[in-house]
């Protein structure tokens, strides 16, 4: 247990770690809360995409700008500032909806605001949790926040269902406004060194450097591109035809898809137990590897959408995606350099999103022009194809933990 807890021995990590929770839980809630916010202003499903679209294009607007300013100022304190709007925000959806004056644009502007805050937010944390901890650390660090994150995404909305249910998506709003207030309450108990400050040019500068930075490493920009497709299969796939699946298919129904969903997202839970433990010695190998165990459940929805078997295929493949987030992450804070790695993560984020809500219209549309099963069946296809195909790249292939952290880890059990 020692071992597995060994960041937060760190006191920087600890308190980051209890911040990074609390949003997550409060965050969790509320986004279930916003969505029924917005069905109580206007019964329709495209009301609804208004304003989460809203979120979307204006986080990949801002994520570059988000980059470059992590790298350029103490991260965190730009988290903290984004909590700060974050709260603004949050506290004034909060009074519109307890005064009825909410309306789907006026939630959507907000929503917008949020997006942008995000975007800062999200290479800021990148680049602060090799800040917090030591390389020996980075593994269990990563694997202890994608735990909170997926116990929270687990427990939250049931818990914000309830609170909807009976006092209403307003104050659902006030208590993660509470959380956000906490939160920047815990960030300044994290002491940081000053970030490193080179001689800069301007914005553009920086964020050709950090382009620079970013495609001198084909292992890396061939996995965001990899990825590019991958996440739009995965939205498009899983996330759209799916559900239409499950609710014109009697062998899966709607409420087999809910244990197909909380499967992925128990096999994310019970990975990130294990990543705890046991070392990745190559991080990008088994985190392809794995993430090509979607293909599974993606065939079975065609092929035979059995709710017993999805689960399973749905755990295994939420267990490799795990694995993949948490050898992704380390392997990031480990090759990239500290004063940049903001910017590269910016860059990584935006090509691994911005094909997203195109493979959500896509697949809403070849639903309901294409034979479903040549449709899932091909999607997995491609999808196992470019998953695997990374691996023949000799740097994703080859690529292990940085030796910086070999001596601290030469009295670790063998790994993987």
């Amino acid at each position: 247990m020692k071992k597995a807890l060994a960041a937060l021995q760190d006191r920087g990590f600890r308190w980051f770690f209890l911040a990074r929770t609390l949003t997550l839980v409060t965050g969790s809630m509320s986004s279930i809360a916003l969505a029924f916010a917005v069905l109580s202003i206007d019964n329709d499903a495209g009301a609804l995409s208004i304003v989460l679209t809203a979120f979307t294009v204006a986080n990949v607007l801002f994520l570059l700008l988000g980059g470059v300013v992590a790298d350029r100022l103490p991260r965190a304190l730009v988290i903290q500032t984004s909590y700060v709007v974050d709260i603004l925000s949050i506290g004034t959806t909060a009074a519109l909806l307890f005064t009825h004056t909410a309306t789907v644009p006026l939630l959507a502007g907000l929503a917008a605001l949020n997006g942008a805050s995000a975007a800062f937010v999200m290479p800021a944390m990148q680049g602060l949790i090799p800040q917090l901890t030591t390389p020996a650390h980075l593994q269990q660090a990563n694997a202890l926040l994608s735990f909170a994150r997926s116990a929270t995404t687990i427990a939250g909305p049931v818990v914000a269902g309830g609170i909807v249910a009976l006092a209403g998506p307003a104050w659902v709003m006030v208590i993660q406004a509470a959380g956000w207030a906490l939160a920047i309450v815990f960030l300044a108990l994290v002491r940081l060194p000053p970030p490193v400050r080179g001689q800069r040019a301007g914005l553009f500068h920086d964020l050709h450097d950090g382009w620079r930075e970013f495609w001198s490493r084909p292992w890396l920009w061939i996995v965001v591109l990899a990825f590019m497709v991958l996440n739009a299969i995965h939205v498009g796939a899983w996330g759209v035809a799916g559900p239409y699946i499950a609710k014109n298919d009697p062998l899966l129904g709607i409420a087999g898809w809910g244990w197909v969903v909380s499967a992925e997202g128990a096999g994310v839970l019970v990975m990130t137990l294990v990543l705890l433990w046991l070392p990745l010695r190559r991080p990008l190998r088994l985190g392809m590897l794995g993430m090509s165990a979607l293909a599974i459940p993606l065939t079975l929805l065609g092929v035979h959408p059995s709710v017993l078997l999805l689960i399973a295929a749905a755990f295994i493949a939420g267990a490799g995606v795990e694995v993949f987030s948490t050898g992704w992450n380390v392997t990031m804070m480990e090759q990239i350099p500290e004063d940049k790695l903001s910017r590269v993560s910016s860059y990584d984020m935006l090509g691994s999103y911005i094909a997203m809500p195109l493979g959500t219209l896509a697949f809403g549309w070849l639903i309901a022009r294409a034979d479903v099963t040549a449709l899932m069946v091909g999607s997995a296809i491609v999808y196992a194809v470019i998953a695997l195909g990374t691996m023949l790249i000799p740097g994703i292939w080859r690529m292990g933990r940085a030796t910086a952290a070999s001596g601290a880890r030469e009295q670790a059990p063998d790994g993987v």
